[in-house]
């Protein structure tokens, strides 16, 4: 933590990086989590509430406030702020690309694994 305040009760687990920010009670920030405080010319703070839940891997990119009871999905970059009781999700939705192994690294341990559960149609 760097320039941040921890409110009673918080929790910041390990591979987390939290600058310039307020963290309210009770709120537990996810591991492997980022404060993104710093846009290349200023830095900004980061505002969590009182008993927020902030998912593992997630990106707060500052300014930004997540508001009291709020959450943010795992794995997400929020960029707008998050109101009270809601729930920030800022990642795409999973594509799976069929037959990509196949096609794209084709001769590789990857491939052969991949070739015993392929179509013909994923074979290309």
């Amino acid at each position: 933590m760097k320039n941040a305040t921890l409110g009673e009760g918080s929790k910041v687990p390990h591979l987390s990086y939290v600058g310039d920010a307020v963290i309210g009670e009770g709120s537990n920030i996810g591991a492997a989590t980022i404060f993104v405080n710093y846009d290349g010319v200023e830095k900004h703070y980061t505002v969590v509430g009182d008993h927020v839940r902030i998912g593992s891997d997630s990106m707060l990119v500052a300014p930004v406030t997540i508001g009291d009871g709020a959450y943010t999905a795992a794995g997400s970059v929020i960029t707008e702020d998050v109101p009270p009781g809601a729930i920030g999700v800022g990642r795409a939705k999973q594509r799976n690309v069929i037959g990509w192994v196949l096609r794209k690294r084709p001769g590789t341990k990857s491939a052969e694994a991949a070739s015993r559960h392929s179509t013909d149609e994923q074979k290309g």
